[in-house]
């Protein structure tokens, strides 16, 4: 049985949840025939969150990870394309840091591509009546630091694994956007639908689609 390690990260900036993490505890255990989900919080800290992350991946060897991050203020599940080289953070993480204009990897390439089936998965979650879209930019808090650690790792530590990888983003949860007037949101369950379609997609997907469309990020 394939092992899917799907990551979120924990609260952030001062708030009392992230609904990242609120979907991907809810998916512990998650599986069918074929795979089991093992969920996993990271911290939202530049350095340690990359390191821990990696952990998981030796410890689990998957066959997929997905991490989890909340963006604020978009309207859909955005499934990411690209991780870029570079911390450039406009607030605070949780440990204090706040690193300008800094490489992530000394010895890494510009970006990263994620490993996963962007448009596919897109299309399945629109035919659920799921908002979603590629993103082009998964910003350069420590969502893309992660991002970036993960695919350098696997690049530079498991170059032979083809363990699928990347990164997807949701938006606020209604408890959230309800102190924020005209913040869009999504409902819990819906995410949690979203990425259990998104993981389906991913490891059944040897090719994906390539057609126009699907990008709004």
């Amino acid at each position: 049985m394939k092992t899917v390690l799907l990551a979120g990260f924990a609260p952030f900036n001062g708030e009392s949840l992230n609904p990242a993490w609120e979907a991907v505890a809810m998916l512990q255990g998650y599986a069918d025939a074929t795979f089991r989900v093992e969920s996993r919080q990271l911290p939202c800290a530049f350095g340690s969150a990359r390191q821990i992350l990696s952990d998981f991946v030796k410890e689990l060897s998957p066959a997929l990870v997905v991490v989890v991050g909340q963006a604020g203020g978009r309207p859909d599940i955005t499934i990411e394309r690209v991780a870029i080289n570079v911390d450039d953070a406009p607030i605070k993480d949780n440990a204090g840091q706040q690193p300008i204009d800094q490489v992530i990897a000394e010895d890494g390439p510009a970006a990263y591509f994620a490993t996963l089936p962007l448009k596919s998965i897109v299309c399945a979650l629109r035919e659920l009546g799921i908002p979603a879209s590629v993103s082009q930019s998964a910003g350069t808090f420590v969502c893309n630091h992660v991002f970036y650690g993960l695919m350098h790792f696997l690049a530079t530590q498991m170059p032979n694994s083809r363990i699928g990888a990347g990164f997807i983003h949701i938006p606020y949860l209604p408890a959230q956007a309800a102190n924020r007037p005209g913040a869009p949101s999504m409902a819990l369950d819906t995410v949690v639908m979203g990425l259990q379609c998104a993981i389906q997609v991913a490891l059944s997907t040897s090719e994906d689609r390539k057609e126009a469309g699907g990008t709004t990020h």
